[in-house]
């Protein structure tokens, strides 16, 4: 079973978290003052300037003065964050992805609204859907963030996976950091120790080809 890709938004609507790692067709990077929060992906950022500049604005923009616990490396180009960038013989979806995000997000909450409203119950829960390309799953949190993972059509539930990134690596380097602010409206997730947690989480699964 192939995972395409994850997004983790927050109650204010704002996608704080992106990583990917079997698409075939990934967004063109982000426009920019699109309304993408810096340090979601640097595979997907806004990009500004040079290649050269966009290398050290990002790493000028994971100071130590930032507040935010992480690992930068001169690596940092092969590392779990770079999976979101275009490689050889890959093509793009044509789509920025601050309108991606924006599309996910609106699809998700569509449905839940729907899935409400048919059943007549306010507490009726939106799991997932599958088309011809993919299966969307859904975690939502108690405090309103939403994981959404896109997978395999044929697959499985991946709710389980959501639900160990939230009680793993989530509660670990995000909720218990004392430098992370959250429900900033300011900073997605950068803290690259929370990357690192969720590629080896992943990659480590099973169903993970």
């Amino acid at each position: 079973m192939t995972i395409h890709s994850l997004y983790i938004y927050d109650r204010h609507c704002n996608c704080v978290y992106y990583q990917d790692w079997n698409r075939s067709r990934r967004p063109k990077p982000a426009v920019e003052g699109g309304g993408i929060l810096p340090g979601v992906s640097r595979a997907v950022a806004p990009t500004i300037g040079t290649a050269a500049g966009n290398c050290e604005a990002s790493r000028d923009s994971f100071a130590p003065n930032s507040g935010v616990v992480i690992a930068v490396n001169d690596e940092h180009a092969n590392g779990p964050d770079m999976q979101g960038a275009p490689q050889p013989g890959q093509t793009s979806t044509g789509l920025p992805f601050d309108e991606e995000a924006k599309l996910v997000y609106g699809v998700v909450l569509s449905l839940r609204n729907m899935a409400r409203k048919l059943s007549g119950r306010e507490n009726e829960l939106f799991v997932n859907y599958r088309t011809s390309a993919y299966k969307l799953h859904v975690y939502e949190t108690q405090s309103g963030y939403k994981f959404v993972m896109l997978g395999d059509p044929a697959g499985d539930s991946l709710r389980f996976i959501l639900r160990q990134i939230y009680i793993g690596p989530f509660l670990e380097y995000v909720v218990r950091n004392p430098l992370m602010t959250m429900d900033s409206r300011e900073r997605g997730i950068d803290n690259e120790y929370f990357r690192a947690s969720i590629d080896r989480l992943v990659r480590g699964l099973s169903v993970f080809p």
